[in-house]
């Protein structure tokens, strides 16, 4: 059984329809990546997964529980984590009152000193306060305050829009110690060799359908499919 199953997910944004049918799976320790172009449905789709956006229709099943229709934090509850493009971090408070924040009421929280082994920067930079940090740092405090939860599957969006390649490279080796580790992730990213670096099968949504699944290695090898959903 899969770990995370999602069937036949219709949603919108007020009277528009965004997502059509979508449908995918996630098995244990996976990490899995959702391609497309800007405004595909891509981050409509991670938001449905957690109740950002409540699907009208479809099942979200997390280890054989259904979460659709759920509040966010009561998925959050069920173990799943979504990293928002925006980040979300609270600025008046300094990285570890968010860290700290975010696990109270996690059920079997990382200590602290484990997410801070994940990105040293962020216990240098352990008081300092949101709006200080670079757009780099708030992005591991992002995914820190996640995995602070210990959560059974991270949903990422964008995780490395607008960052430096250097930046790119230190989040992209996390995420590959995270995977490697056995965290599984859905990750949604415009970077396509990050994206097929990091995960094992890829979804491609177009115009709100999923249009095309397959191994990384077989995207990889398929430029045909790359160029008519991603223009590559």
């Amino acid at each position: 059984m899969s770990l995370l199953e999602a069937r036949g997910l219709n949603s919108y944004y007020g009277d528009s329809h965004i997502l059509f049918d979508v449908s995918l799976h996630v098995g244990r320790n996976e990490v899995v990546g959702l391609l497309g172009r800007n405004g595909a449905g891509k981050s409509t789709t991670l938001k449905s997964l957690m109740g950002v956006v409540a699907p009208r229709t479809g099942s979200v099943m997390l280890e054989g529980v259904e979460l659709a229709g759920r509040k966010s934090h009561a998925i959050a509850r069920a173990g799943m984590q979504l990293v928002h493009e925006e980040r979300r971090i609270f600025s008046s408070l300094n990285v570890e009152e968010n860290l700290v924040l975010a696990g109270l009421t996690a059920r079997d929280r990382w200590p602290l000193e484990r997410v801070y082994e994940m990105f040293p920067r962020l216990k240098e930079r352990r008081m300092s306060r949101g709006t200080d940090l670079s757009g780099g740092e708030q992005q591991m405090l992002a995914i820190g305050r996640a995995l602070i939860r210990n959560p059974k599957i991270l949903l990422l969006d964008e995780p490395f829009e607008g960052l430096a390649p250097v930046i790119v490279h230190d989040l992209v080796q996390a995420c590959r110690s995270l995977a490697q580790a056995g965290q599984t992730i859905v990750l949604v990213e415009q970077n396509l060799a990050a994206t097929l670096a990091l995960a094992q099968r890829v979804y491609i949504i177009n115009n709100g359908h999923v249009a095309h699944e397959s191994s990384a290695a077989e995207l990889r090898a398929s430029p045909e499919v790359l160029q008519r959903y991603l223009g590559v």
